[in-house]
């Protein structure tokens, strides 16, 4: 880690935004990720996102321009330097006509060269070619968090110092249902998080969710007073069909969900079992 401004935590955040959109993120909101990256009251150093750009098919449409370049201005408006990956058109084997914008080189390329500047790097990806990026920062000194929703490389998740899903950062993509006037972790809100405790033989089990975003998230722990999560009973009747109760608890099945009141504390209802890994 660098020594001058000592004491501040410098953070680099680089974003493949089309792995990331294919693959459960599409919608995510950037001023949330550059807040959750800088949670331990860093500061924003390096914000790249790279995204990919079709000129062909912003010249016969229009809407496409309009859509990307307005997406382009919000990132910009967020603090982050838009990378633009023109899309290159190949034709395979039979013929048929593939589309690439791959972002990897570019991002690995930026993400060493800068370190040296950073302490701490957010890799939002699930690209598993970034593995032995990960091992490089760290050999740099820096701590590495990678972050991504779905089809995640198993090795890129465990070369990271950090690995969050997308899903279970309060207000990172939006949730489906549940009253939209109430804040993330209030009765009534909904919520996504994991089941980490179940008791097979009485019928039901506990989600953990993340209640507040600080530097507090290695404390699982919910009986601490600095824990960053809560804690909420679910029964075995409200867990989805589609999941397997036996494999409970593990912490790979996201589950949305909202939260009630009953007798005894809170209760998860409208349970959704909406990625399993």
């Amino acid at each position: 880690m660098s020594n001058d401004n000592k004491g501040v935590i410098k953070v680099g955040i680089y974003i493949d935004v089309s792995n990331i959109a294919q693959n459960g993120g599409y919608g995510m909101h950037y001023d949330i990720l550059r807040d959750f990256a800088c949670r331990t009251h860093g500061i924003a150093m390096r914000l790249n996102a790279y995204v990919a750009f079709d000129e062909q098919k912003a010249k016969e449409s229009p809407e496409y321009y309009t859509k990307s370049n307005n997406f382009h201005c919000v990132l910009r408006d967020y603090g982050f330097k838009v990378i633009i990956k023109k899309v290159k058109w190949y034709f395979d084997e039979n013929n048929n006509k593939i589309g690439k914008a791959n972002a990897d080189l570019d991002m690995a390329v930026d993400a060493l060269s800068q370190s040296d500047r950073l302490d701490y790097v957010l890799l939002a990806t699930g690209d598993g070619d970034f593995t032995q990026v990960v091992k490089t920062l760290q050999n740099r000194g820096c701590r590495v968090e990678v972050l991504a929703f779905k089809n995640i490389s198993s090795d890129l998740k465990r070369e990271a110092d950090v690995f969050t899903s997308g899903y279970l950062v309060p207000g990172l993509i939006d949730t489906d249902g549940g009253d939209q006037t109430k804040v993330w972790g209030e009765v009534g809100s909904r919520v996504r998080g994991i089941c980490y405790l179940w008791f097979r033989e009485k019928g039901y089990g506990f989600f953990r969710f993340i209640k507040k975003v600080d530097g507090s998230l290695w404390v699982y722990d919910t009986r601490k007073d600095d824990s960053a999560y809560s804690t909420i009973f679910v029964h075995e009747s409200r867990i989805p069909e589609i999941v397997d109760i036996n494999t409970l608890p593990n912490r790979d099945t996201m589950f949305e969900f909202t939260i009630g009141k009953w007798e005894k504390g809170l209760q998860a209802l409208d349970v959704k079992a909406i990625y399993k890994y």
